[in-house]
Protein backbone atom coordinates (compact mmCIF):
# COMPACT_ATOMS: atom_id res chain seq x y z
CA UNK A 1 0.00 0.00 0.00
CA UNK A 2 1.26 3.70 -0.80
CA UNK A 3 2.24 5.82 1.59
CA UNK A 4 0.03 8.78 2.04
CA UNK A 5 0.89 12.54 2.26
CA UNK A 6 -2.60 14.40 4.30
CA UNK A 7 -2.29 17.04 1.79
CA UNK A 8 -4.06 17.30 -1.34
CA UNK A 9 -6.90 19.07 -3.29
CA UNK A 10 -9.71 16.89 -5.87
CA UNK A 11 -12.31 18.16 -7.53
CA UNK A 12 -15.20 15.63 -9.15
CA UNK A 13 -18.02 16.72 -11.39
CA UNK A 14 -21.04 14.94 -11.94
CA UNK A 15 -25.12 14.73 -12.67
CA UNK A 16 -28.12 12.98 -11.07
CA UNK A 17 -31.68 13.17 -12.09
CA UNK A 18 -31.54 16.86 -13.40
CA UNK A 19 -29.39 18.05 -11.05
CA UNK A 20 -25.28 19.22 -11.73
CA UNK A 21 -22.89 18.73 -8.77
CA UNK A 22 -19.29 19.24 -8.42
CA UNK A 23 -17.22 17.77 -5.32
CA UNK A 24 -14.10 19.81 -3.88
CA UNK A 25 -12.08 18.59 -1.41
CA UNK A 26 -8.99 20.10 0.09
CA UNK A 27 -6.90 17.98 2.92
CA UNK A 28 -4.24 19.52 5.27
CA UNK A 29 -2.38 17.83 8.54
CA UNK A 30 -4.36 16.55 11.27
CA UNK A 31 -4.06 13.93 14.21
CA UNK A 32 -7.06 12.29 13.25
CA UNK A 33 -9.71 12.27 10.57
CA UNK A 34 -10.97 15.57 10.55
CA UNK A 35 -13.85 15.94 7.93
CA UNK A 36 -15.96 19.53 7.90
CA UNK A 37 -18.53 19.69 5.55
CA UNK A 38 -20.13 22.48 3.82
CA UNK A 39 -23.78 21.33 1.99
CA UNK A 40 -26.65 23.22 0.50
CA UNK A 41 -29.24 23.41 2.58
CA UNK A 42 -31.78 20.51 2.35
CA UNK A 43 -28.71 17.57 2.31
CA UNK A 44 -28.38 17.13 5.92
CA UNK A 45 -30.10 13.92 5.92
CA UNK A 46 -26.85 12.42 3.75
CA UNK A 47 -24.00 13.79 6.35
CA UNK A 48 -23.80 10.45 7.64
CA UNK A 49 -23.52 8.44 4.92
CA UNK A 50 -20.68 11.21 3.29
CA UNK A 51 -18.90 10.70 7.02
CA UNK A 52 -19.00 7.28 6.42
CA UNK A 53 -17.65 6.46 2.69
CA UNK A 54 -14.91 9.58 3.99
CA UNK A 55 -14.12 7.48 6.66
CA UNK A 56 -13.54 4.07 4.89
CA UNK A 57 -10.53 5.27 2.38
CA UNK A 58 -9.02 7.86 4.94
CA UNK A 59 -7.81 7.98 7.96
CA UNK A 60 -6.21 11.03 8.94
CA UNK A 61 -6.13 14.39 8.07
CA UNK A 62 -8.37 17.28 8.10
CA UNK A 63 -10.57 17.39 4.91
CA UNK A 64 -13.03 19.99 4.33
CA UNK A 65 -15.59 19.30 1.83
CA UNK A 66 -17.72 21.35 -0.05
CA UNK A 67 -20.60 21.17 -2.69
CA UNK A 68 -21.61 22.64 -5.15
CA UNK A 69 -24.97 22.19 -6.98
CA UNK A 70 -26.87 23.72 -10.12
CA UNK A 71 -30.40 22.11 -10.78
CA UNK A 72 -32.16 21.97 -13.85
CA UNK A 73 -35.49 23.44 -11.79
CA UNK A 74 -33.48 26.43 -10.40
CA UNK A 75 -35.52 28.54 -13.02
CA UNK A 76 -38.87 29.37 -11.01
CA UNK A 77 -42.14 28.03 -12.26
CA UNK A 78 -45.23 30.38 -12.53
CA UNK A 79 -48.63 30.23 -12.45
CA UNK A 80 -51.22 32.24 -13.48
CA UNK A 81 -54.51 33.00 -10.75
CA UNK A 82 -57.30 32.79 -13.50
CA UNK A 83 -60.59 33.47 -11.84
CA UNK A 84 -58.50 37.09 -10.62
CA UNK A 85 -57.04 37.34 -14.46
CA UNK A 86 -60.62 37.13 -15.78
CA UNK A 87 -62.46 39.83 -13.32
CA UNK A 88 -59.74 42.42 -13.95
CA UNK A 89 -60.46 41.61 -17.85
CA UNK A 90 -63.96 42.18 -17.38
CA UNK A 91 -63.72 45.50 -15.27
CA UNK A 92 -61.34 46.83 -17.44
CA UNK A 93 -63.77 45.90 -20.45
CA UNK A 94 -66.40 47.74 -18.80
CA UNK A 95 -64.24 50.73 -18.19
CA UNK A 96 -62.99 51.01 -21.82
CA UNK A 97 -66.21 50.61 -22.74
CA UNK A 98 -67.39 54.06 -20.70
CA UNK A 99 -64.62 55.77 -21.83
CA UNK A 100 -63.21 55.76 -18.42
CA UNK A 101 -59.71 53.89 -18.95
CA UNK A 102 -57.86 52.77 -22.60
CA UNK A 103 -57.10 49.29 -23.33
CA UNK A 104 -54.87 47.65 -20.99
CA UNK A 105 -51.72 46.47 -21.67
CA UNK A 106 -50.93 42.84 -21.18
CA UNK A 107 -47.84 44.01 -19.17
CA UNK A 108 -49.98 46.20 -17.01
CA UNK A 109 -51.99 43.53 -16.21
CA UNK A 110 -49.37 41.12 -15.44
CA UNK A 111 -47.88 43.20 -12.81
CA UNK A 112 -51.44 43.81 -10.98
CA UNK A 113 -50.16 41.86 -7.59
CA UNK A 114 -51.78 38.72 -7.50
CA UNK A 115 -52.00 37.65 -11.27
CA UNK A 116 -49.10 35.96 -11.51
CA UNK A 117 -47.63 33.86 -8.40
CA UNK A 118 -44.57 31.89 -8.37
CA UNK A 119 -44.71 28.34 -7.67
CA UNK A 120 -42.21 26.06 -5.75
CA UNK A 121 -40.83 23.14 -7.25
CA UNK A 122 -41.25 19.75 -4.64
CA UNK A 123 -39.58 16.39 -5.65
CA UNK A 124 -41.78 13.41 -4.42
CA UNK A 125 -39.32 11.83 -1.65
CA UNK A 126 -38.86 9.17 -3.04
CA UNK A 127 -36.94 11.43 -6.17
CA UNK A 128 -35.33 13.72 -3.54
CA UNK A 129 -33.67 10.25 -1.75
CA UNK A 130 -32.21 9.14 -5.51
CA UNK A 131 -30.80 12.37 -6.07
CA UNK A 132 -29.19 12.88 -2.62
CA UNK A 133 -27.96 9.03 -2.86
CA UNK A 134 -26.32 9.95 -6.81
CA UNK A 135 -25.18 12.86 -4.89
CA UNK A 136 -23.04 11.34 -1.48
CA UNK A 137 -21.95 8.60 -4.24
CA UNK A 138 -20.36 11.19 -6.27
CA UNK A 139 -18.30 11.75 -3.19
CA UNK A 140 -16.35 8.55 -3.78
CA UNK A 141 -15.12 9.86 -6.95
CA UNK A 142 -13.92 12.52 -5.37
CA UNK A 143 -12.12 10.84 -2.45
CA UNK A 144 -10.46 8.38 -4.98
CA UNK A 145 -9.26 11.60 -6.93
CA UNK A 146 -7.83 12.85 -3.43
CA UNK A 147 -6.07 9.73 -2.05
CA UNK A 148 -4.77 9.97 -5.94
CA UNK A 149 -2.92 13.07 -5.06
CA UNK A 150 -2.30 12.24 -1.53
CA UNK A 151 -0.22 9.18 -3.00
CA UNK A 152 1.57 11.31 -5.62
CA UNK A 153 2.92 13.54 -2.55
CA UNK A 154 3.38 10.66 -0.50
CA UNK A 155 5.57 9.72 -3.44
CA UNK A 156 8.09 11.75 -3.09
CA UNK A 157 7.63 12.62 1.01
CA UNK A 158 8.93 8.76 0.29
CA UNK A 159 11.53 9.38 -0.87
CA UNK A 160 12.43 12.67 1.08
CA UNK A 161 12.21 10.14 3.97
CA UNK A 162 14.48 7.23 2.73
CA UNK A 163 16.73 10.41 2.01
CA UNK A 164 17.08 11.19 5.68
CA UNK A 165 16.93 7.60 7.27
CA UNK A 166 20.37 7.46 4.69
CA UNK A 167 21.83 10.71 6.12
CA UNK A 168 21.50 9.59 10.04
CA UNK A 169 22.71 5.67 9.23
CA UNK A 170 25.20 7.69 7.50
CA UNK A 171 26.07 9.53 10.75
CA UNK A 172 25.69 6.44 12.82
CA UNK A 173 28.72 5.21 10.99
CA UNK A 174 30.59 7.81 11.51
CA UNK A 175 30.10 8.17 15.24
CA UNK A 176 30.77 4.10 15.39
CA UNK A 177 33.79 4.60 13.65
CA UNK A 178 35.13 8.36 15.31
CA UNK A 179 38.38 7.62 16.42
CA UNK A 180 37.84 9.34 20.15
CA UNK A 181 36.13 6.13 20.51
CA UNK A 182 38.84 3.66 20.13
CA UNK A 183 40.09 2.05 23.45
CA UNK A 184 43.82 3.62 22.55
CA UNK A 185 42.31 6.86 22.65
CA UNK A 186 40.26 6.76 25.72
CA UNK A 187 43.05 5.45 27.58
CA UNK A 188 45.55 8.00 26.27
CA UNK A 189 42.68 10.56 27.39
CA UNK A 190 42.54 8.64 31.10
CA UNK A 191 46.21 8.38 31.22
CA UNK A 192 46.42 12.27 30.87
CA UNK A 193 44.21 13.52 32.78
CA UNK A 194 44.81 11.11 35.30
CA UNK A 195 48.36 12.42 35.81
CA UNK A 196 47.30 15.75 35.54
CA UNK A 197 45.21 14.74 39.14
CA UNK A 198 47.92 13.05 40.82
CA UNK A 199 50.87 15.94 39.92
CA UNK A 200 48.43 18.04 41.50
CA UNK A 201 48.03 15.66 44.64
CA UNK A 202 50.43 13.39 45.72
CA UNK A 203 47.79 12.35 48.58
CA UNK A 204 45.20 10.92 45.73
CA UNK A 205 45.11 6.93 45.11
CA UNK A 206 46.04 5.93 42.00
CA UNK A 207 44.09 2.83 42.09
CA UNK A 208 41.10 4.36 42.78
CA UNK A 209 41.45 6.97 40.22
CA UNK A 210 42.11 4.05 37.94
CA UNK A 211 38.88 2.24 39.19
CA UNK A 212 36.85 5.94 38.90
CA UNK A 213 38.34 6.63 35.60
CA UNK A 214 36.92 2.85 34.32
CA UNK A 215 33.83 3.69 35.83
CA UNK A 216 33.33 7.29 33.58
CA UNK A 217 34.98 5.42 30.31
CA UNK A 218 31.73 2.82 31.00
CA UNK A 219 29.17 5.50 31.07
CA UNK A 220 30.16 7.18 28.33
CA UNK A 221 30.55 4.20 26.00
CA UNK A 222 27.30 4.94 23.37
CA UNK A 223 27.49 1.32 21.80
CA UNK A 224 24.07 0.94 23.17
CA UNK A 225 22.55 4.14 22.00
CA UNK A 226 24.24 3.18 18.52
CA UNK A 227 22.78 -0.12 18.54
CA UNK A 228 19.32 1.33 18.67
CA UNK A 229 19.32 3.90 16.48
CA UNK A 230 20.66 1.37 13.51
CA UNK A 231 17.70 -0.86 14.86
CA UNK A 232 15.50 2.49 14.86
CA UNK A 233 16.41 3.04 11.10
CA UNK A 234 15.70 -0.76 9.72
CA UNK A 235 12.17 -0.15 11.67
CA UNK A 236 11.47 3.17 9.66
CA UNK A 237 12.69 1.89 6.21
CA UNK A 238 10.29 -1.28 7.00
CA UNK A 239 7.84 1.08 7.44
CA UNK A 240 7.94 2.94 4.43
CA UNK A 241 8.16 -0.26 2.25
CA UNK A 242 4.88 -1.16 4.36
CA UNK A 243 3.19 2.00 3.22
CA UNK A 244 -0.85 2.76 4.73
CA UNK A 245 -1.10 4.74 7.43
CA UNK A 246 2.09 5.13 9.17
CA UNK A 247 2.46 8.19 10.50
CA UNK A 248 2.22 7.92 14.07
CA UNK A 249 4.52 4.93 14.46
CA UNK A 250 7.25 6.85 12.13
CA UNK A 251 6.70 10.07 14.68
CA UNK A 252 7.19 7.24 17.42
CA UNK A 253 10.40 6.30 15.98
CA UNK A 254 11.81 10.16 15.22
CA UNK A 255 10.91 10.56 19.08
CA UNK A 256 12.91 7.70 19.76
CA UNK A 257 15.94 8.99 16.96
CA UNK A 258 16.15 12.23 19.32
CA UNK A 259 15.89 10.48 21.94
CA UNK A 260 18.77 8.45 21.15
CA UNK A 261 21.11 11.54 19.65
CA UNK A 262 20.48 13.46 22.85
CA UNK A 263 22.15 10.43 24.72
CA UNK A 264 24.86 10.49 22.60
CA UNK A 265 25.88 14.19 23.02
CA UNK A 266 25.61 13.94 26.79
CA UNK A 267 28.11 10.70 26.94
CA UNK A 268 30.75 12.52 24.09
CA UNK A 269 34.10 13.36 26.06
CA UNK A 270 34.95 14.50 22.19
CA UNK A 271 33.95 17.46 20.01
CA UNK A 272 34.48 15.59 16.86
CA UNK A 273 31.34 12.99 18.72
CA UNK A 274 29.62 16.10 19.58
CA UNK A 275 29.36 17.64 16.52
CA UNK A 276 28.58 14.03 14.83
CA UNK A 277 25.54 14.49 17.67
CA UNK A 278 24.40 17.97 16.88
CA UNK A 279 24.44 17.08 13.05
CA UNK A 280 22.46 14.32 13.85
CA UNK A 281 19.91 16.08 15.80
CA UNK A 282 19.44 18.29 12.78
CA UNK A 283 18.79 15.44 10.22
CA UNK A 284 16.44 13.84 12.95
CA UNK A 285 14.44 16.94 13.32
CA UNK A 286 14.28 17.46 9.42
CA UNK A 287 12.76 14.10 9.48
CA UNK A 288 10.37 14.11 12.09
CA UNK A 289 9.01 17.71 10.27
CA UNK A 290 8.65 15.64 6.88
CA UNK A 291 6.48 12.66 8.86
CA UNK A 292 4.03 15.28 10.15
CA UNK A 293 2.64 15.44 6.76
CA UNK A 294 2.69 11.33 6.15
CA UNK A 295 -0.86 9.63 7.03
Amino acid sequence: MPVQSMTGFARHEGATDGVDFAWELRSVNGKGLDLRLRLPPGFEAIEADIRRLAAARLTRGNIQASLQLRRDDELPMFTVNEAMLDQVLSLSSRLVADGHAGPPSSDGILAIKGIVEVAERTLAPEAREMRQKGIAQGLLAAVDKLVTAREAEGLVLSEMLSLRLGEIAALIERAEDDPSRSPASIRQRLRGQIGELLDADERLDEGRLHQEAAILAARADIREEIDRLRAHVEAARALLATGGPIGRRLDFLSQEFNRESNTICSKSNSTSLTAIGLELKVVIDQFREQVQNVE
